[in-house]
Parts: C-alpha cells; structure tokens; sequence
C-alpha cells in the first residue's frame, strides 16, 4: 500500500538483489559445518549412506529455507533520499517504516565482509549518534559498492573548512605491527587458545587424552620448569594471533581528509570497513597508551566526537579509532593535524597534582597487595604451611609491583588549558590523555570526599555530550582545581564559587 508521500517523494531504491546468494553461500557454510559431526554421530546406528543422506536433507531444508527468507526480505526492503530524510521501509507480517532526518545523520559508515567484497556489496550504516539503541540506526544490507560510496558522499557532504591539507593524512605503515603483541590482546589470546583446546577436546571426548599427552612431555620435568613452559608456549600462541587480529583489523588503513570536511578512515584485510567523521561534530582527540605500549613510546588516537555509534554492533570494536598505536611523535603530528591545530594540545605541559595524590595511590595499592597476603598468612596459620609460602611469593611479587604501579599513576596525573582546549591525563595501566574543546563542555561535575577533604584534594569532571562523555582531572589540589575549571569554561561554575 502506497500513500501519496511515497508518489510525490524521490524514487524508491532496493537493496542488491545478490543478498540471497550472499545467504545462501553463508547457510551452505553453516550446514556443512554442522553435517560433519552430524555424520559422525549418525553413521554408528544408521550407517553412513543413511548418515549422509539425512545430513543432506537437513542441509537443503536449512539452505531453502534461509534462502526463501531473505527473497522475502530483499522484496519486502525498500529505502530512498530524499532533501530532509532518509527513509526505510521492510517487512512482510510486522511492516517496519523508518526514517532519519538528514540534518541529524552523524556518520555513514561501510562495512563488507570476505564474501560482500568477492559480490562487490557493502553494508551501509546511517546514524545520528543518538544513545537510543538501533532506532538511532538504518542499515542497508547489502547494496553495490559504488552505491554505497555515493550515499556516503551524499549524506555528509558539507562545506569544506580551515586551512590544513584535504587529502591523506596517514596510511598503512607496516612498522607499526610491532606494537600489536606489547598490547594487552597477546595475553588475552593465549589463555583463549589454551581454553579452546580444552573445550574442544572435551567435545570429541578426547580431554583425558590431551592431558595425558601433556603430562607425559613434563612427567621428567621440575614443575615449575613445566608451568613456565606452558605459560611461555601459551604467549606464544597469543603473540601470533595479536599478530593476526592486527594485520587484518589494520591492513590497508588510510586516514583522509575529504574537501567535504570530512574524516574517513579505511581499514581490514578481510573484513572492510569504512568510518567516516565530520570534523564539525568533533569535539577533540583522546591520546590512548596502554602500558605495553606506553613502555615502546607509542601511543593510539582516538576521536572525540558526537555522532558515533555505540549500539550493541559497535561494542568491542575500535569505531573510534582514527589511528592505531604508533610512534608518540606521529601520533602527535597527526593530532595537530585532524584538530586543525599547529601543535597538538595533547603534547602540552601539564599542571603536576600535589603529593597528596601520590600519598592516596600508595595507600590503596598498599592495601590491594597486603590484603590476600595477610588472609593467606592467617589460612596458612591455621590449615597448612604451603598457604605460607603462597603468602611470601605473593609479598615479594605484589608489593613491588603495586608500589612502582602507584608512583606511575602519579606521575600519569596532570591537567592544563592549551588553546581552546582543555586537557586531562590519567591513568597506568591504560593511560589516557584527553584533548577536549573548551565549548564542548556542557557542565562541570566537582567531587570531593572525606579523605580527599583532609588532603585539600577534589576532582574535577568536564561533562560533554562527546566521546566518552565525562573526562576528569583527579586529585587535583582544591583550590588549583576549582580554578581550572572556572578557567577553562567561564562563567559555567562561577555561580558556585565563593572566592577568599
């Protein structure tokens, strides 16, 4: 049923028509993947000719089916531009009918899969940025590559500004992989393929047999030579996949300014992606250095921007990402670049925080280390000595450890104004160093408690409808901290200030 808006209104638009052999291959995957075992299973009571025929049953049903779905779909899926809005209609029983206004479209970002880019498909993504879940979102799923590149440009065109070059402004640089397994992911992916092996065999009922295997190349070994072992072989395993995960995350990565006054960043080796910002929702640039990283003199940029999806889809991934970690002197170079500025504010000389600050961060990490130790030392007492020798490693191990981790959280403290922007840094493990325009700043949150009363401490925290939404300077001294603030936005606080 049509009304008399669809008539008057610019012409409706399918998605691609190849959406249903893109559904079709990727069933064809899932049912040959499930046939396997399902073969295994069947053939000891049906045998194999009556195992394979059924799998194959099974796996036409469940292709015809999938398949029938998404012709529905693609017929049902209609979308169309038109001067102010953005429009999707889809669905047979449930009708669904969408529209975005294009003055509030924020970002048109291009996703495609290995097989979308064999067809020649995208998957476009049009949002406002609005926390509202999928209903801040149309998704065109799929359309042609160049269709999708034409509604890119359509939807953010916007008048071109300043004076700094259009065009590339950093590309690929295979250098930068040597920062992938300093990253927290190398640890994480090791304990992940020791995991799967376990599960995996589980699953085929063989995980005796895989720790027996195990047990048998160290049954001559001293068992802590045998625990290093492992541990090492399973960094190994997860220096390799950090390795992968960034070659095809990062492969073919460009960061561009269009003359639209536009940043784009193209991405993936298999997988490509496509992130698109106007420079005029963005509100700064967060310098990201997680301690592995920190330690090689690197560091990662992120956008601070509005505008940016953080729908379920998004979790997980760098969608905010304008550059992977690479040398601090670039990443600063190419800050001063994307803000338009001749220094990037991110490099200024921050206000150092009093030692207070550095006496709260060694009075927590104190407690954090000693508390297991003095609950192993009393269980040990009680129950067995080994709890006390537990308690030793932990105290020789622990206490170090957490007292050089409180010094550099510390030294990480800092806050100042430079330019138009206001900046906040802190942070160990992952310290980050916010860039924030000065206008950008909504309202000011100012909290102190009791022990940071008795210190002369507060923190400061600047409220944006940007980014993260909240960057704070913590443990500021009181009256420094007041200052910067009012400084920083005036007027703003000054109501609830009452100056000596």
């Amino acid at each position: 049923m049509s009304t008399a808006a669809d008539a008057t209104g610019p012409p409706w638009r399918r998605i691609h028509r190849r959406t249903v052999l893109v559904t079709a291959l990727v069933t064809a995957g899932v049912a040959v993947g499930a046939a396997v075992p399902a073969v295994a299973g069947l053939s000891g009571r049906l045998g194999y000719p009556a195992a394979i025929g059924w799998a194959l049953a099974g796996a036409a049903l469940l292709i015809g089916c999938a398949t029938a779905g998404d012709y529905v779909r693609w017929r049902r899926t209609r979308y169309r531009v038109g001067g102010e809005r953005v429009e999707l209609h889809t669905g047979l029983l449930l009708v669904e009918r969408r529209s975005l206004a294009r003055e509030r479209i924020r970002s048109v970002d291009l996703t495609a899969h290995p097989l979308q880019r064999i067809l020649g498909l995208v998957t476009v993504r049009i949002g406002t940025g609005d926390q509202t879940g999928g209903e801040s979102t149309l998704e065109l799923d799929p359309v042609a590559r160049a269709e999708g590149e034409r509604l890119r440009r359509d939807l953010l065109d916007r008048a071109a500004q300043g004076t700094h070059r259009d065009g590339e402004l950093a590309r690929f640089d295979l250098r930068w992989i040597r920062y992938a397994p300093v990253s927290f992911v190398a640890p994480m992916l090791g304990g992940a393929a020791a995991g799967g092996v376990l599960q995996i065999s589980d699953w085929v009922g063989a995980q005796g047999e895989v720790i027996d295997w195990v047990a048998d190349r160290f049954r001559d070994t001293p068992l802590v030579w045998a625990i290093v072992v492992l541990v090492l072989t399973a960094l190994v395993s997860g220096v390799v996949g950090a390795l992968g995960l960034w070659v095809e995350m990062w492969w073919n990565y460009r960061l561009e300014r269009e003359p639209g006054g536009t940043l784009r960043v193209r991405r993936g080796l298999l997988t490509s992606r496509s992130l698109s910002v106007e420079e005029r929702r963005l509100r700064g640039v967060d310098l990201v250095e997680p301690l592995g990283v920190r330690l090689t003199g690197a560091a990662r940029l992120d956008a601070i921007t509005t505008g940016l999806a953080k729908d379920e889809e998004a979790q997980g991934t760098d969608h905010n990402t304008l550059l992977p970690a690479a040398a601090r002197p670039f990443v600063d170079a190419i800050a001063a670049e994307v803000l338009r500025e001749p220094l990037a504010p991110t490099g200024a000389p921050l206000t150092p925080h009093p030692p207070a600050a550095r006496a709260r961060r060694l009075r927590r990490a104190l407690t954090a280390a000693l508390a297991p130790v003095l609950v192993l030392t009393v269980l040990g007492a009680l129950l067995t000595p080994v709890l006390l020798w537990i308690a030793l490693g932990c105290a020789v191990v622990g206490l170090p450890l957490s007292v050089a981790l409180a010094l550099d959280a510390y030294r990480s403290l800092g806050h100042t104004l430079s330019g138009g922007y206001l900046v906040t840094r802190s942070g160990t493990v992952r310290r980050s160093t916010a860039a924030l325009q000065r206008p950008g700043v909504i309202g000011w949150t100012v909290r102190q408690s009791c022990f940071q009363r008795r210190a002369g401490l507060l923190s400061v925290t600047a409220t944006t409808a940007a980014g993260g939404g909240a960057y704070t300077a913590r443990d500021t001294d009181a009256s420094e901290g007041l200052a910067f603030a009012s400084e920083a936005v005036p007027g703003l606080l000054e109501p609830f200030l009452v100056r000596d």
